[in-house]
């Protein structure tokens, strides 16, 4: 731990103490001509500056320079004595004194400032372009990896800043955005009838950064492991050299190793924010998961709005058309259809059986064999009779299933292994094939095109490539027709393989 990170800030003293609204005037007017470019300010200045405000109307000259010398002592303020229009040696002996605001103090006002204007709520902003903008700055720190640093010192530590200072937006801004959204203000102001004005820009904006997110978050991972570590060492080294080059007063700098070390950690943290670390979940899909998550529940906010709005509507004009309808049927018999429509069922009774799973996802709730319900009576000390049973063993039962289930995976790929002709499957000159052939090869099909190279290795051992032709098919199956590109399936291999990814 660094021994820094123990010592109290005197500086921050000025706020809390027993005359801080003094202090905080005289160090706001300081800062404020900082920022002005005036760096050292007379004491009759500020003394001017207060006496306009009603709440310095009794301060006087003494007390103001009471208030300096604390301020001083504080390291809040920087004295320095004005020798330069001198005429005698009283006016020497006065030390008359110019003031300058410490570095400190020009940070702690800053931040004063920046929380004035924050508020209660929090800020932040989901922009998508700073994941272009990062992704652009990585670029650039590849191919100056690439080209075996050509660029000149100053333009690389240019490119290391414009990255981590990305980086630390995206952070920043984001989390304070997220954190926005799950705000006590902000789910106040989303129960109230005026959201709804809202929630289509909310919405738009939340699925529009989602869709950037997707699309250069996966460019930006795929650049940060490409990018190899003895390069990225070595451009460290240039920035840290870069640095040390600039000449400073430091009575205590940190080494060469100890600054490589620190941009090391910082470098790690940006891939982890990304790639994660440790089989462990990213930062990066925790904001996505964040971001969905907001956009779910401003949906269902919307909703229950809607729902609250619809319950107060006045349903007469509805009423009168159903009852002008009612009144031009010819029969009963009509009316009673219309009535099913309009109104449902009445006194339905639903039913709920258990079920045996099925490790089959392709198999359909009407292929199921139907399920027996026993009514039990509706006593209160009503119990089941149990009697004691012995373990029945049911090998012969397991081997018949399983022979069953392996002579239908024989009789599926038999079914592929057909529609192969000189090594590819064409899906334009199939038949009519089964819904498994169908299921089979479009996620075959979906698997591939998932990945930059449309080539998988699938279930059942093969190497296929998905090849694409301009026109469109159509694909018959005992279930339907389904129209869709035309693919051509390649197996380049079948079984044996260790290559690819499993479908």
């Amino acid at each position: 731990m660094d021994a820094s990170w123990l010592k109290p800030i005197v500086e921050t003293k000025y706020l809390s103490a027993e005359n801080a609204h003094r202090y905080r005037a005289i160090l706001r007017y300081f800062y404020i001509q900082h920022e002005r470019m005036r760096q050292y300010l007379f004491p009759e200045e500020v003394y001017a500056f207060l006496k306009q405000h009603a709440e310095f109307a009794d301060y006087t000259e003494d007390e103001l320079q009471q208030d300096l010398d604390q301020l001083v002592k504080w390291n809040n303020l920087i004295a320095r004595q004005e020798t330069s229009h001198v005429r005698t040696i009283e006016e020497f002996k006065k030390k008359r004194f110019r003031y300058q605001c410490s570095p400190y103090t020009v940070e702690i006002e800053r931040m004063i400032r920046t929380l004035e204007q924050l508020g209660d709520s929090f800020g932040g902003s989901l922009e998508k372009t700073r994941f272009d903008r990062l992704y652009a700055s990585l670029s650039r720190m590849e191919t100056i990896i690439s080209a075996n640093f050509q660029e000149k010192p100053d333009e690389i530590h240019q490119v290391w800043e414009e990255t981590f200072d990305y980086f630390k937006k995206i952070i920043h801004h984001s989390a304070d955005y997220i954190a926005y959204l799950h705000s006590e203000n902000l789910e106040e102001r989303m129960t109230a009838e005026s959201f709804l004005v809202y929630k289509e820009q909310f919405t738009a904006y939340l699925r529009d950064f989602i869709v950037a997110l997707q699309k250069t978050s996966m460019q930006i991972e795929r650049l940060l492991e490409d990018l190899p570590d003895e390069g990225v060492n070595r451009f460290i080294e240039h920035v840290v050299d870069y640095e040390r080059s600039i000449p400073r007063f430091a009575e205590s700098a940190p080494s060469r190793a100890e600054c490589i070390e620190e941009k090391r950690e910082t470098w790690r943290s940006l891939r982890e924010w990304f790639l994660g670390r440790d089989g462990h979940e990213s930062e990066l899909a925790f904001l996505q998961h964040q971001t969905n998550e907001a956009i779910r529940r401003l949906t269902r906010i919307v909703q229950r709005l809607g729902e609250r709005h619809h319950h107060f509507r006045s349903r007469k004009g509805d009423y009168l058309h159903l009852a002008r309808w009612f009144s031009q049927l010819s029969s009963i018999e009509e009316a009673h259809c219309l009535s099913a429509v309009v109104f449902g069922c009445f006194h339905t009774k639903h039913l709920i059986a258990d079920n045996e799973a099925t490790d089959d996802m392709y198999r359909d709730v009407w292929d199921e064999v139907p399920m027996e319900w026993v009514t039990k009576p509706r006593v209160r000390h009503y119990g089941e009779k149990k009697k004691p049973q012995a373990i029945e063993e049911k090998k012969r039962e397991k081997e018949e299933a399983r022979r069953r289930y392996l002579e239908e995976k024989a009789r599926e790929e038999a079914e592929l292994k057909q529609l192969v002709k000189d090594g590819k499957i064409v899906l334009a000159e199939l038949g009519e094939v089964t819904p498994y052939v169908r299921k089979t090869l479009l996620a075959w099909i979906a698997k591939a095109m998932g990945k930059e190279q449309p080539t998988v290795k699938t279930e059942n051992g093969w190497n296929i490539r998905i090849v694409r032709r301009d026109d469109t098919i159509c694909l018959h199956a005992e279930d339907g027709t389904l129209v869709m590109p035309n693919y051509e399936i390649e197996v380049m291999t079948e079984g044996g393989s260790e290559d690819g990814d499993g479908v």
